[in-house]
């Protein structure tokens, strides 16, 4: 069976990213944003080129992506979660006007106080997505956003969906994952001159 490899990368930061905004990868990048994907595509610039490119359609994903030279097919599945009617308001607005809605939100998977997506849909859409990869490209490449990276971990962990607020994932994180006869696998990758398995 051929192994089909994914490298899932969470975008550059935004402005609304920093200040703690939902949906805060519905914007530009800022120059911060800017610098650091550019400095990560110099630091490695043939990862990117052999796989096939697919984004979401968030500016901040595509304008990643652009940063290394690269022209992603937009991926509506890989979008990040939507948030309803807190989209575009800071976690600090948010738990200033709906204190019980937010606590809901980070306890309880199935809550959907903003009006949004459940977290439980998130993990179930990102799950569908990740079994429809193995019959596609051998190595791909998909700019996301930390919340789509962490509902690829809880599927491919077979964890509960609560395991979600256990994963922190940074702006330009890369999650690598291998599809086999067995199923999707973390893969854990050497840094450096040693990493001659590198996508």
């Amino acid at each position: 069976m051929t192994t089909t490899r994914l490298q899932l990368v969470a975008h550059a930061p935004t402005r609304a990213l920093r200040l703690v905004t939902f949906g805060g990868g519905n914007v530009d990048l800022d120059e911060g944003g800017r610098r650091a994907a550019l400095a990560l595509a110099n630091q490695a610039p043939a990862r990117w080129g052999e796989s096939c490119c697919v984004s979401s359609p968030a500016e901040a994903a595509v304008q990643t992506a652009g940063a290394w030279g690269l022209r992603p097919a937009i991926e509506p599945a890989i979008a990040d979660c939507d948030y309803g009617d807190w989209t575009g308001r800071t976690l600090d607005e948010v738990a200033a006007t709906n204190p019980d809605g937010l606590q809901g939100w980070l306890t309880d998977p199935d809550a959907a106080p903003h009006g949004g997506e459940k977290l439980t849909a998130l993990i179930d859409r990102i799950g569908h997505w990740l079994h429809a990869q193995t019959a596609g490209c051998e190595r791909i490449t998909a700019i996301t956003h930390a919340a789509v990276i962490r509902a690829a971990l809880v599927n491919v962990l077979q964890a509960p969906p609560t395991a979600f607020w256990q994963l922190d994932v940074a702006p330009l994180s890369v999650l690598h994952l291998r599809a086999g006869n067995r199923g999707w696998r973390v893969h854990l990758e050497a840094a450096g001159p040693m990493d001659a398995g590198r996508l």
